[in-house]
């Protein structure tokens, strides 16, 4: 174990001493809510930070744990009165901690995963492989993401079933992992970079104009944080988005359909409406609200790595979420909330939007 060295944080010592500690952030936070203890908190987090900035504070297991049981959700961002943008600052730390030889067992595994196989969960087929079709030049491509390729199959086969009914000129990628499971971890830009811009080239050489995602994760990614590093020059949608664009003919679901709001794709991406646009084309189905919903919305407690590395908090946070649901199925719009939702196991069936349009078309 190597000595911290708190290189990034200290560009965020403003940001720190800006937070007055009025605890606004404890009632939006879902691993607060899950520990009830102020390390698990956004100014608990903020608290700890300056601590390792001022060498008060060792990385300790502790500290580890409160700054990796932060799902990124940015609630605490959207509900903070001075503006404080925790995620960064979070991020920011673990950055500080992966470079200074601090990383957690699980999540060093799923990084040697990445830098081996492409995908964090050492799967060795690529994804054209597992999805049964090779990349060619097309208009559009589908970026399935990690989740989708390896685990939950069924929203990568629903999104390619989609565009041969609705006779898309598209393609598959020879796609890598985005970057976001990484730069959560607390990656360095220059190991994010590689992944980037192999997925960017491999894109532009198939002369693609859109790309489609079901991830909200990968989407963010490729909204937010690709042009930080590299170019891209096609248009970039969530499958949402793109369904919400199509006069979609669906046969009726006579049902009550809850939606869930991805951290990645609403707070962070601001996407809200596509999503609901494509559940109210459905003939029959009605849509509901939950009690936190858009901005609002509560976390799955899946993302940030905390799934990963601490599962049995990631299914108490799915468990509160999950709670909040009185309707006959819950859509979501990303495979790893639909992944840490079911995780809670409380009855109500949960699927990927993309699923839920593919069996109506």
């Amino acid at each position: 174990m190597t000595d911290f060295r708190a290189e990034r944080l200290k560009n965020m010592e403003q940001a720190m001493l800006t937070c007055t500690m009025c605890g606004f952030c404890k009632s939006v936070c879902p691993s607060y809510k899950e520990a009830v203890w102020d390390t698990r908190a956004a100014r608990g987090r903020v608290i700890i930070s300056y601590g390792l900035v001022q060498g008060d504070l060792e990385p300790d297991e502790d500290v580890i744990e409160a700054l990796y049981t932060c799902t990124t959700c940015k609630d605490c961002s959207r509900r903070c009165p001075s503006n404080v943008d925790v995620v960064r600052l979070v991020e920011e730390a673990r950055r500080d901690l992966v470079a200074s030889g601090y990383m957690l067992s699980k999540h060093e595994e799923i990084v040697n995963n990445i830098k081996e196989c492409g995908n964090p969960y050492g799967e060795t087929l690529s994804a054209p492989e597992t999805l049964g079709m090779q990349p060619h030049p097309a208009k559009i491509a589908y970026f399935a993401g990690c989740t989708a390729t390896y685990r939950n199959t069924s929203t990568a086969k629903a999104a390619l079933s989609i565009f041969r009914k609705l006779e898309e000129d598209f393609t598959v990628l020879d796609e890598i992992c985005c970057g976001s499971v990484m730069g959560r971890i607390g990656c360095s830009d220059e190991e994010l970079m590689q992944q980037m811009q192999h997925n960017v080239d491999h894109i532009v050489s198939l002369g693609v104009g859109t790309l489609v995602l079901s991830c909200a994760g990968c989407y963010r990614m490729f909204k937010e944080e690709y042009p930080q590093h590299v170019n891209v020059p096609f248009q970039v949608l969530h499958m949402s988005e793109y369904l919400a664009s199509k006069d979609l003919q669906m046969r009726p679901c006579e049902k009550r359909i809850a939606y869930h709001d991805p951290c990645h794709l609403g707070r962070h991406s601001g996407v809200y409406d596509a999503p609901r646009e494509v559940i109210k084309m459905i003939p029959g189905a009605s849509l509901v609200e939950l009690p936190h919903n858009r901005e609002q919305s509560l976390c799955c407690g899946g993302g940030g790595g905390v799934r990963s590395a601490y599962p049995e908090a990631a299914k108490r946070m799915a468990e509160a979420r999950m709670r909040e649901v009185d309707a006959d199925l819950l859509v979501t719009a990303c495979p790893f909330c639909v992944t840490n939702l079911r995780s809670a196991e409380l009855g109500t069936k949960v699927m990927d939007l993309t699923d839920l349009v593919e069996a109506l078309l």
